[in-house]
Order: structure tokens, then sequence, then C-alpha cells
């Protein structure tokens, strides 16, 4: 079955014949569901949408609505049979369709494509022929319809401009003439718009008739608004009149200046370019934050928690890329949190409590901030329980897992996240979760030293990445084959400490560019570090190597191999407790192997406490990227030291 809102709200059955969905009440219950996206809308809130002042029977209407639509939309259902559309989740309910059988979302994933890919114009331009007027045409004007319909319109206004500036850069266009001339006429405040019909109308050799066009978008915006025009139609106008090459058709077809999307659209993409890495990245942490802060500006807390929850991006490490983001969002959530209080939705509780937890990276917290955010995990995992909803409980136990590193030596726990969150992937259809299990599944047997198995889960990691698109994956599994060459040129038989290096130079290349300082930094001379102690060689200690934030813990290290005993020493009484992160056992280690070397036996005896429920583990190996060897070398040299004091 499909179903149509870009219009009046309609439905069609498998052959293609029409749905009789009931009166007007059945109409916007099942718009209102559409209009959720797959996600569950409380009982509460469908009778506050439904009704300005809600009958004393409400939801009893709103139950008698629910089970007519069901009937409708799958009159084969056994009477036994649960539900598998129109569905009860939670304390309420959600509709359960494929994003292509709803029209609204084939609209918007054709435009995401379509930012993403100009290629993908042609599926844009099916998707905007499918509107056959204002989005949910029927349904009474409602302040939740009302500003869903505004979203969807100001959407298909960037679709249009989208479509024409592609087709435009690839050297075609001429045909357009006539559409963004209707275009401009009907929306005239529309720069880009006005821009799009000079270029079209150039292309179409009628050079007068474009600079007409701009004079005239110029004209109406000096006299009515007051306002010059922007540099882009400035510098179009001057390109028409000096002939200039490039109007044929050589911009990028994304560039689309001038379109402010809404803060969800704003997330969406943001989400969308979150996992392509790089420079894609960057962009999407800075838009990302912008969206939640234009969210809040509306003063709509539900739209707030869901613009905030809707960032669900798999996260996989204990540092943050950018610390000032993620405490705003941090502090965007609680605030909404607060604000819906305790008898807000559970779904956006759960999703504000699971943001909080992934956000509040372990290693850059205070000892408040962490156990607020090991609660916060707790709370959004058992909240996720309750409303059996899988991709909450894949992205709350994703804060689980990033809250995992209390202490040295919980590898097998985190396992057991990993392990959980895989199964959820597999059995609900999540790739994006399927990735983040094997990787935290490769994390924890690389701290077990099962290099084996850590192979398994890169290689599985890697043929689901190739189907999801998923570019960063590869580049955190070529860090674990070089931290495996580095184990294994121990061995006998095995790659030479050159090779490893050699391994470690090459995925530090890749991961340059990753967009991930806060993995990136520093990793490269801990790899090189760890690869030295493999062989009982003393640290690197080139000058331009940036020890970045493992810098406190390397230090003593790097001073012994200059032979500067006295500034160990002081440098070894000044290295603070490590951060409670991927690489506390390795920071551990280096401040035991210090102590060793320089006779601390109270220091070695610290270290030597905290490592012991480590001892079966390998020190950085909690990364899959690094290794110092097996926990249980440093401990047993720590409590020899001790020992002596």
């Amino acid at each position: 079955m499909r179903i149509d809102v870009l219009g009046a709200v309609r439905a069609f059955g498998d052959d293609g014949g029409p749905i009789d969905l009931g009166g007007p009440r059945h109409r916007e219950v099942l718009a209102r569901l559409v209009a959720s996206e797959g996600r569950m809308v409380t009982t509460d809130t469908l009778v506050d949408d439904l009704w300005t002042d809600p009958p004393a029977r409400a939801v009893g209407a709103l139950r008698t609505f629910v089970a007519a639509l069901r009937r409708a939309l799958e009159p084969d259902r056994p009477p036994r049979d649960p539900p598998r559309v129109l569905v009860t989740e939670g304390s309420g309910y959600a509709l359960r369709l494929p994003r292509e059988r709803v029209d609204a979302h084939r609209f918007e994933d054709a435009l995401v494509q379509a930012r993403r890919t100009p290629a993908a114009v042609t599926g844009l331009g099916s998707a905007l022929a499918s509107w056959r007027g204002p989005a949910y045409a029927d349904v009474p004007a409602s302040a939740w319809v009302q500003r869903e319909r505004a979203r969807l319109e100001e959407l298909r206004l960037e679709g249009v401009e989208l479509r024409a500036r592609i087709l435009l850069d690839s050297g075609e266009g001429a045909d357009l003439v006539a559409e963004l001339g209707a275009h401009v006429a009907e929306h005239p405040w529309r720069e880009p718009a006005w821009g799009l019909l000079a270029r079209a109308l150039h292309r179409a050799g009628r050079q007068a008739d474009a600079l007409a066009a701009l004079r005239r978008a110029r004209t109406m915006l000096v006299d009515q608004l007051g306002i010059d025009p922007g540099a882009e139609l400035q510098r179009l106008e001057t390109d028409i009149l000096n002939g200039s090459d490039h109007l044929e058709g050589t911009r990028p077809a994304w560039a689309v200046p001038g379109v402010r999307l809404g803060p969800r659209t704003t997330v969406e993409l943001a989400r969308t370019l979150a996992l392509a890495g790089g420079d894609a990245l960057v962009h999407s942490r800075r838009d990302r934050l912008a969206a939640v802060q234009a969210a809040e500006r509306t003063g709509d807390l539900s739209l707030t928690a869901r613009i905030i929850g809707a960032y669900d991006v798999p996260a996989i490490w204990s540092r943050a890329d950018d610390p000032g983001q993620c405490r705003a969002v941090v502090a965007a959530a609680e605030r909404t949190l607060a604000a819906l209080g305790s008898d807000g939705p559970a779904d956006l509780s759960a999703r504000l409590l699971a943001t909080i937890a992934v956000e509040s990276r372990s290693a850059d917290l205070s000892e408040t901030e962490s156990r607020r955010a090991q609660e916060a995990a707790r709370q959004a995992e058992s909240l996720a329980r309750d409303l059996a909803d899988p991709a909450l409980l894949a992205f709350a136990l994703n804060g689980v897992f990033l809250q995992s590193f209390s202490r040295p030596g919980l590898a097998a726990a985190r396992d057991a996240i990993g392990a959980e969150i895989l199964d959820l992937a597999t059995r609900y259809g999540l790739p994006n979760y399927a990735v983040l299990g094997r990787l935290i599944r490769l994390q924890s047997a690389s701290a077990l030293g099962d290099l084996d198995a850590a192979t398994s889960h890169a290689e599985a990691a890697e043929r689901i990445a190739a189907t999801t698109e998923a570019p960063l994956v590869p580049v955190l599994t070529d860090w674990f084959r070089a931290r495996a060459a580095a184990a294994r040129s121990t061995e006998p038989g095995g790659p030479t400490a050159a090779t490893a290096a050699a391994r470690y130079r090459t995925a530090e290349g890749a991961l340059q560019a990753a967009g991930m300082p806060g993995l990136h930094r520093g990793l490269f001379p801990l790899a090189l570090l760890g690869l030295r102690l493999l062989h009982d060689r003393p640290a690197p200690t080139d000058p331009r190597l940036d020890w970045g934030p493992y810098r406190p813990w390397t230090h003593p290290l790097v001073l012994l191999a200059q032979d500067r005993g006295e500034e160990a020493r002081a440098a070894l009484a000044a290295v603070p407790e490590p951060p409670r992160d991927h690489m506390q056992e390795a920071m551990w280690c280096l401040i035991a192997r210090a102590a060793v070397r320089l006779a601390e036996p109270a220091v070695a005896a610290r270290a030597a406490t905290a490592l012991r429920d480590a001892r079966a583990e390998h020190a950085g190996a909690a990364s899959g990227m690094v290794t110092l060897g097996p926990v249980s070398r440093y401990l047993t040299e720590a409590e020899a030291c001790a020992g002596r004091g």
C-alpha cells in the first residue's frame, strides 16, 4: 500500500485501488502519524492535536478512529493477529511503512539525495511532480499541521530551486524559463530564484530578458524592502554583461546560497553528512548545533526535543572532536528535559537522556558531569526498554557504552554492550548500528588480545560499510590492522617493527583527513611509543611529534629517553590521574613504566592498584588502534617496584 499527503490525504492498496479512510478525523489521525515519520505519537499528544478542547471521551473516540483505520489499511488481517501498519507502541501509536510508500518521505529523501549527488536530479524532478497541492490539504489547520505544511512547502521551494540549479550547472535548463518565471511571480522575495530565472533566460539566448529580470529583482528589493540585492545577484549581472564562460555550467550543484532550511531539515541533513567524514563531518556538527539553537528559539518543546534527539549518529570514541559544541548540545538537552518535566513523553525523554550520555564524552568530564552522564545513560536505557523501540534502545546503549569507562578492566562488559547493539541492528535492520556493534566488539576483542576475533569484526564492519557508504569505517579498521602488525612484530616470523611503523604512518594519513580531531590528535606518537615499548626501546624524542592530550603521561618517558632524569621525576610527580576513557589502561601503564624506571614505589603502587582489574587486557588496545602490550607486563613491574618501597 501507499499513502499520499502532498495534497489531500489518501491511501491506495497493493492493487492500486483507493482505500476508504473514513471521515475527516480518521484522515487527520493518519496524517498526524505520517508526519511523525515512524516515531511513536502518544495518545495524549494525538488528543491535543485533534481537539482544541478535548471532549470527555476523547481517548475512546481516538481508539475508535485507530481501529477503523486498521481495518481499512489491513483488511485481510486475521482478527487475532497484531497489526503491522498502524501499531500500538508504548503509550501511543506509530505508523510502520517503508519510507518509499509515503509520498512526502519519498520527496524528502529525493531532496537529500540530490543535495549530495547531482546525478539524482531526475529523482528529485519526479518527487516534485508528485505534489498535488498544499501538503495535508484536507486536514483542518491545527497547530501541528500548519507547522508541517509550512515545513514541507519550504522544502518544495528549495527542491524547485535545487533542481533548476543542478540542470543549469550541467549545461541544460533553457526550458526552465516558464517554470521559474511562475516561481518568482509566486515567491518574489526569494533572491536565488531570480538568479536562476536570469540564468535560464541567458541559457535560452535571451540576454536582454535575463538582465531585465535581475533589474526587476533589484527594483523590487530596493523599493519594497529597502535592501540591495545580495552579492550573488550582483555577480551574476556582471557575468551576463561580460559573457563569462562559467555561465555555461561550472558551479557545484549543491551550493544553494540564500536558501535557509528549517531546524528539522537541517538536522536531518547534518545526520546524513556526519556519516561521510572529513569536511562533511565538521559541517555536520556545526549545522547540528545551529539546528538545536533554532529549535529552541521557536519555544516549541516537542520540536526542540525531536531536533536534539534526531541526531542519533553512532559514536565510538570517548573524547569529543569539539568539546564546546558537545557541552552546548548537552546543556540544551538538559534545559529541554527539565522543561518537559517528569510527565513528558517517554520517547522524547529517552532521546534527550541518550543524547546527554552520548555527547558527554568521558575523557572531557568532571566528576559531577561524569556521574550525571552515567545516570542519564541508565535512565535512557530503562525508558527505551520499556518502550520496546529497537532503534531508540540502540541509541541509548551507545550512551551506555560511552559511559562504560568508569575504571580500567571493563572490556568484557563493553563487548556485551556491543553484542546487544549488533543483535538489535541485525534483527531490526539498523545498518549504522550494526557497524557500531562491530566496532565496539572489535575494540573489546582487541583489548582482550583476541586478534582473530577482532579481525573478524573488522571485516564484517567493512562489508556493512561498503553497502551503507560509511567511509570512516576503513579508516578505523586500517588502524586496527596496524595495531595487529605492531603486536605481531614481537612474534617469531611476524612483521618487522619498521613494517608496523609504516602501517601506522599509512593509517595516520587517512585519519588526518577524517574530521575527527578528538580521535586523531596524539594518536600516531602514542602508537610509535607503544611499538617502541613492545621492543624495549626508549620513547621517541622527535620534537615535531604532537602528543596532544596524552602529553602529561608520555612526557616522563620522553624525558628519560633524553637522559633528563630529574626533569622526568618532576614530570611524573605532576602527572594527574588519567581520564576515564579508551586510553586509561595505557596511561596507567605509562605511569607504571616511568615509576619503575625512576624507582618511585609510591607512584608504582598507585598504578598497580588501578591496573589490577585489567590484568588480562592489553594496554591501549581498547581503542582497537594502538597497543603497548599486555597490561600484566607493566603490572608485574609496578608491583615489584611497590614492594621494594
